[in-house]
């Protein structure tokens, strides 16, 4: 039987880092939570990559319309074009959780 993973959210992150620098954790959690967020999906819109050191790489990248099959049925259909968020992971990233 496989177990669920715990969910750690942005917040959780927020209030753990809170103490190490001497901040409340309501401080820590509009910085990490709101801010960051926004500041994030900002720079997406624009079309901007966004490179965290470490962490990875994040854009926006398009993908064409193209023909599709309903499952359901069989029929062919369009399936339009859009913009979805890719995200690279950095050979750090990748190193620490492979271990």
């Amino acid at each position: 039987m496989a177990t669920t993973q715990p969910t750690v959210t942005l917040k959780q992150i927020a209030v753990e880092i809170a103490p190490k620098y001497d901040m409340s954790k309501k401080l820590a959690t509009e910085i990490f939570c709101e801010t960051l967020v926004a500041q994030l999906v900002k720079n997406l819109k624009k079309g901007n990559r966004i490179r965290i050191a470490g962490f990875g790489i994040l854009q926006v990248r398009k993908r064409a319309a193209r023909m599709g099959r309903n499952p359901a049925t069989g029929e062919a259909i369009q399936i339009p074009a859009k913009k979805k968020i890719a995200f690279r992971a950095a050979k750090e990233l990748k190193e620490a959780v492979g271990k």
